[in-house]
């Protein structure tokens, strides 16, 4: 993995991770950026600890993936963003929310950046 590379694999991560930090520190705010209103009771904990744990997660799998140069980190996050994107097109085809098609294009773009950068790391 060339520097310029590992940069951007930082870069990427940090960006995931301002993200869950803000579903620890400020959720509502977190929610409104992805379209959400933030829930009362159950539903809150849910989404904030579903939502706020998948960003944290991504990060610290791309962080991983950065710091060690290895692959298997970066295609771990990508499965993360691949899922999501299929999932949200499942819940416009099948369950009858709005599509996300610009959610659908990052978490899509960014799985594939991760995948590039797997290839051209190890």
């Amino acid at each position: 993995m060339t520097n310029s590379l590992r940069i951007v694999a930082f870069a990427l991560g940090g960006v995931f991770l301002l993200n869950g930090v803000g579903w620890v520190f400020r959720p509502g705010s977190a929610a409104e950026g992805l379209g959400m209103t933030l829930p009362d009771g159950m539903a809150r904990s849910t989404m904030i600890g579903d939502v706020g744990a998948f960003f944290l997660g991504a990060a610290t799998l791309i962080l991983l993936g950065a710091a060690t140069r290895r692959a298997h980190w970066f295609r771990a996050a990508a499965l993360l963003f691949g899922y999501a994107a299929v999932l949200r097109t499942l819940a416009w085809l099948a369950h009858g929310a709005a599509f996300a098609g610009a959610f659908v294009g990052i978490e899509v773009a960014v799985t594939g950046l991760l995948l590039f950068l797997a290839s051209r790391t190890d």
